[in-house]
């Protein structure tokens, strides 16, 4: 594409979970479209997460429906590069139209015409329609409290690869979600003393009554869900694929050796003081994970189904001393620790996009992914239609949606096209008035 300009109908940036997906469905549709990655398919599976990360979900629901994971039971976990090994092949079954090395530097709205101008690292492309898939774990996201001098090593958990790559001595891991979970847990297994700081949360089971809890969201209609409760806008999802697959208890971390600490309010030197909100975190998570058996049991005797009884998953483990007790203060000198590990989320980065498709707080503007920007789409967002829209299964799904618009506008586009057509060869339409006229 080097010092020429490339003409295409649709433009998909990003070429991970999103962007194979939205491929796929303009391919099946007939759309002329180009898929640009700036690193390789889905890099952030390879390259972004930790060394020992599994899917979250069984290989039989994270997926695509058409293909499953060569070799890898339909109940396993599979590995972060298995996933992106399975987007990669996903991509060659259609053979997707994906360039990687091209990053996407700027998209602007042509004035005066239609579509848009898309400036690249190799050159020019002109757009009649963009999607954005580049998904929303795309800046690290590291809150103000964060000391700026500072003794101890900082880290975001996305640059976060293994135990043996800290210093010695213990390690505060600020966020109780899927990834700060799994992280001070895989420490502690590791011999390093940890502080685990739990926010809000959601703790579903990881499986209950003999079906994963992906199965119980799917048949409960909780996937389906189009609009996030009130309050919950920013509550992880405590769960793991781990060792297998586990329920995220956070009373038997404590018990293995994790010391809880309330949601990290502010550092002060050496010294970080913590909410004293932990046992009430706690509870509201246990709430969360005893809301979903109870709709679980209510569900199978509703619909008569044979899943044998599970008694014991209501059996709580007794408070340990760091809930009953907390720490608000802890000096990180002289408890030794020597790493924190920012396990707090992402923002994204839509810099490059000049386009008039955002709300005044830089958020996306849009309905099902469709934006207030006419040819601008987003997919791969968390509650982009629903619940499950940034999940793998769920991407899918609304890249359907937002392909089958974009063949809906092509036919207006085209329509408008004909008649101006049909309006320039006036020979034409006096040789058809002449005609009807013999008729």
């Amino acid at each position: 594409m080097t010092n020429n300009k490339t003409v295409i109908d649709t433009l998909v940036v990003g070429a991970g979970q999103a962007g194979v997906a939205m491929s796929e469905h303009l391919s099946r549709l007939g759309v002329p479209h180009l898929v640009l990655e700036r690193n390789r398919i889905a890099e952030a599976w390879r390259s972004g997460r930790w060394d020992s990360l599994v899917a979250n979900g069984p290989a039989w629901h994270d997926r695509f429906p058409g293909l499953e994971f060569e070799g890898l039971d339909p109940d396993a976990f599979a590995s972060k590069d298995q996933v992106a090994d399975y987007f990669e092949a996903y991509a060659k079954k259609f053979n997707a139209p994906v360039r990687t090395g091209v990053e996407v530097t700027q998209v602007q709205r042509n004035v005066g015409r239609p579509g848009f101008t898309v400036e690249t690292s190799e050159g020019v492309i002109e757009a009649s329609n963009v999607v954005v898939a580049t998904g929303p774990f795309q800046r690290p996201l590291i809150p103000a409290i964060a000391p700026v001098d500072s003794t101890v090593t900082q880290m975001h958990s996305a640059h976060y690869r293994n135990p043996e790559q800290l210093a010695e001595g213990a390690v505060l891991v600020v966020g109780a979600g899927s990834s700060g979970v799994q992280i001070a847990d895989e420490l502690q297994r590791a011999g390093k003393q940890v502080y685990l700081s739990v926010g809000a949360h959601d703790r579903p089971p990881r499986a209950y009554r003999n079906r994963d809890f992906c199965w119980w969201l799917g048949v409960l209609g909780l996937w389906d869900a189009e609009g996030v409760q009130p309050g919950k806008e920013h509550v992880t999802i405590a769960v793991s694929g781990a060792r297998g697959g586990h329920t995220v208890d956070f009373r038997r971390l404590a018990q293995q050796g994790v010391t809880l600490v309330g949601l990290t309010k502010a550092f002060n030197n050496s010294v970080v003081s913590f909410q004293p909100d932990l046992a009430e975190n706690i509870a509201r998570g246990d709430e969360n994970y005893l809301a979903l058996l109870d709709a679980a049991d209510a569900y199978v005797t509703a619909n008569g189904l044979d899943l044998p009884l599970e008694p014991e998953a209501r059996i709580m483990l007794p408070d340990p001393e760091c809930i009953r007790a907390p720490i608000l203060e802890l000096d990180l000198v002289k408890a030794g620790v020597t790493t924190v590990i920012w396990a707090t989320g992402y923002s994204v980065d839509y810099d490059w996009l000049k386009v008039n498709a955002f709300k005044p707080d830089g958020k996306p503007q849009h309905q099902r992914g469709v934006s207030s920007e006419a040819g601008i789409y987003f997919v791969g967002l968390p509650w982009l239609a629903r619940r499950g829209s940034a999940f793998i299964w769920g991407v899918w799904h609304d890249a359907r949606h937002i392909s089958e618009h974009i063949i809906k506008q092509r036919a207006y586009f085209n329509y408008r096209d004909a008649v101006q057509r049909q309006a320039e060869q006036p020979e034409t339409r006096l040789q058809s008035a002449s005609l009807m006229g013999a008729r």
